[in-house]
């Protein structure tokens, strides 16, 4: 992996030390978080979660035939077996999003919140520029972009996800921490993810030393996005109004 720590890893540490010094990461995890702010997040954050990944086994597959078409078989084929492990992968947020509204729902004030509703709110900015960053980057020139997009989302589960999930666990205990299911399996999942991803971008660059600085910049930009992107949703949990009363 020479070539990717030389080439790749300095364009994208810029980006990779926002997971510690954001200043909505760190909200996140300081130990005065309100409770309730922090499971409203993650409400939030699992319903705006669905915009995010239902197109997640599509964006690898159509890497796979746009890496084909440029003649990098090997790394094309390897990203359209990936995919189909990918598939409907958005459903498991959904279902964390029902988890965690029955469970807020049992314990919170009324108005009592509706799956549907939180699904249907429209998307961010930075949720637009999400997923407009993979389109673009999948049928632009340099495709393998979108591998060093996923390796640096995959970092963010795999540095920031068992930092969260310890700080739901301390927050909220483990009655709130045992629904997220989509966070437990990209902590663990996502290891061997990034290492794929790894593997595929270091034959890339040995191929194109050149592209590796446009690589990085697309992983490092969907890293920011995606950063901006749980920054929203703490926002929003954080100007949910104070419930009038406690519940037991």
């Amino acid at each position: 992996m020479e070539l990717l720590k030389k080439l790749y890893e300095p364009h994208a540490l810029k980006a990779r030390a926002r997971l510690d010094t954001d200043p909505a990461l760190c909200r996140l995890l300081s130990p005065s978080i309100e409770p309730r702010v922090l499971e409203r997040f993650l409400i939030e954050w699992m319903a705006r979660a669905v915009y995010m990944t239902e197109p997640v086994d599509g964006w690898i597959r159509r890497t796979g035939q746009r890496c084909i078409e440029k003649g990098m078989e090997k790394i094309g084929n390897a990203l359209i077996i990936h995919a189909k492990s990918e598939t409907g992968h958005h459903l498991m947020t959904l279902e964390d999003t029902h988890a965690l509204v029955r469970h807020w729902n049992a314990h919170q004030p009324p108005p009592a919140l509706r799956v549907e509703d939180l699904i249907a709110q429209p998307p961010t900015d930075s949720m637009k520029s999400y997923r407009q960053l993979h389109d673009e980057t999948i049928e632009g020139d340099f495709p393998v972009g979108q591998i060093a997009i996923e390796r640096e989302v995959g970092y963010l589960a795999v540095y920031f996800g068992p930092r969260l999930m310890k700080q739901v666990d301390g927050v909220l205990g483990t009655e709130v921490s045992s629904l997220l299911s989509f966070m437990a399996e990209h902590v663990a999942v996502d290891v061997g993810h990034t290492l794929l991803n790894e593997k595929l971008l270091q034959e890339a660059i040995s191929r194109s030393p050149d592209n590796a600085r446009i690589y990085a910049e697309a992983g490092a930009r969907a890293l920011n996005a995606y950063i901006r992107f749980l920054g929203d949703c703490l926002r929003i949990a954080e100007n949910q109004p104070t419930p009038l009363r406690s519940v037991a």
